[in-house]
């Protein structure tokens, strides 16, 4: 059974207060209204800090919780180094495409990226 995918648009800045607040209460609202198979693109985020690590690392606990998945995409050098350091990286499961990101959640284990390849990071100029 196919279950909907909620993509999560992140944009600009994701700092200690608005940013962070932001992607917090969507993450909320999906999982409160029993959305919890979640994609968080990254791809218009100019900023990240630890402040996000920690709320993603809530994140994932909290949808973990409700029996779904967050899965990340399009994610920056800066942010990919920030989940190394925090060893998210381990965690996550990080995708360079959000169609393979969404289809992950429907592929079956043996055709899915490992997180963990470093082929699977491509570096992003910007």
């Amino acid at each position: 059974m196919r279950h909907e995918v909620a993509i999560i648009d992140a944009i600009g800045k994701l700092t200690l207060g608005r940013g962070t607040c932001a992607v917090r209460d969507k993450i909320r609202e999906l999982t409160e209204a029993n959305k919890v198979q979640i994609v968080l693109n990254f791809e218009a985020v100019t900023h990240v800090d630890s402040s996000m690590v920690g709320e993603l690392a809530l994140a994932f606990v909290q949808v973990k919780s409700r029996g779904g998945a967050l899965k990340l995409v399009n994610v920056s050098p800066h942010v990919h180094d920030l989940l190394v350091i925090s060893k998210l990286h381990m965690v996550f499961e990080i995708y360079d495409d959000e169609a393979v990101a969404v289809h992950s959640f429907w592929d079956p284990p043996s055709t899915r990226f490992n997180p963990g390849d470093a082929r699977y990071h491509k570096a992003y100029a910007g």
